[in-house]
């Protein structure tokens, strides 16, 4: 029984996994951050694209 919770407090694999679950909630919390402050530059650059298409189409459609 010694020998088991030698062993249990040695291993670190778990300490591993912890370590990773960390670091990629850091990585998440940072990519929404940074996306929310691109939010409104996104939408604004959406709505130029999304008028130019329709701007193009219209005109492709009118055309003789």
């Amino acid at each position: 029984m010694i020998t088991f919770v030698k062993k249990l407090a040695a291993d670190e694999s778990g300490a591993t996994a912890i370590e990773y679950g960390l670091i990629a909630a850091l990585v998440s919390v940072a990519a929404i951050a940074a996306l929310q402050a691109m939010g409104g530059s996104l939408v604004d650059i959406f709505e130029v694209v999304n008028r130019e298409l329709r701007n193009a189409a219209n005109g492709a459609t009118t055309t003789p």
